[in-house]
């Protein structure tokens, strides 16, 4: 049975225990073991951390320690899923470029706050990710984010749509949805997620649903290329350029 933690807490008005109970069900429906956590103390443990196949974080405007986020870290280079939302991912912690780099971007804006009716407009390509699910509708924060160069984008939301000193700018094609790896862990991150009821609308949870087994497979992957490389006489995870398939 895979292993999933959940850890969840920062800024109250994201619901982050609500989330996490959120995704902690989808996880369970997938047969995983969940454990949540409302501390960030959760992450001091790297040997338990590294035994497990996935980490969700829930936590949204906090502060870190920086031995915390290099045990995260580790982990995930060594093949332990990363995957979140919204606030609960990439704004987690504002001054930890670590965690930033990790994670693929970090939030800077919503223009037109909550309530903006936007577009999520799913990548529909033959073997993504996202494939089946098609394009929808959603009233909720529209996140404009700093985003890896790196990332592969799955499911994008066009802006300006609500007014701004942006506005004036050509329209651009922001990130939703995103895949990277990190060693050879896999990260996931969709920007929904402002409130629970949001995880809540059908294409959105599968699309979580999707992410989170997606992250949390890389690891068994990853030990297998690992165990080919050795059987070949090549050798194991030698650094983060190794890949995944």
């Amino acid at each position: 049975m895979k292993k999933a933690l959940i850890v969840w807490g920062g800024w109250s008005g994201h619901e982050p225990e609500l989330v996490a109970q959120l995704l902690g069900g989808l996880l369970k429906e997938e047969d995983f073991e969940v454990e949540i956590s409302d501390t960030l103390e959760a992450f001091a443990d790297a040997d338990k951390l590294r035994a497990l196949d996935l980490i969700v974080p829930v936590w949204t405007m906090g502060e870190i320690k920086g031995e915390l986020v290099r045990n995260v870290s580790e982990a995930v280079q060594a093949g332990v899923g990363l995957a979140g939302c919204h606030g609960g991912m990439c704004d987690s912690f504002r001054t930890n470029v670590d965690w930033q780099f990790m994670t693929g971007g970090n939030w800077v804006a919503h223009p037109g706050n909550d309530g903006v009716n936007y577009e999520v407009e799913i990548k529909d390509d033959e073997g993504s990710l996202l494939k089946g699910i098609g394009n929808f509708q959603v009233s909720s924060e529209q996140y404009y984010l700093h985003v890896d160069p790196a990332v592969e984008v799955l499911a994008t939301t066009r802006f300006p749509l609500a007014p701004g000193p942006h506005s004036l700018n050509k329209p651009v094609d922001m990130p939703v949805v995103w895949t990277k790896r990190w060693g050879v862990g896999r990260v996931y991150y969709c920007s929904l997620g402002h409130h629970a009821d949001v995880l809540e609308i059908p294409e959105a949870k599968e699309i979580m649903r999707r992410g989170l087994v997606w992250a949390a497979e890389g690891k068994r992957l990853a030990q297998e290329q690992a165990d080919g490389q050795q059987a070949a006489g090549q050798g194991g995870y030698t650094g983060m350029g190794d890949s995944v398939i």
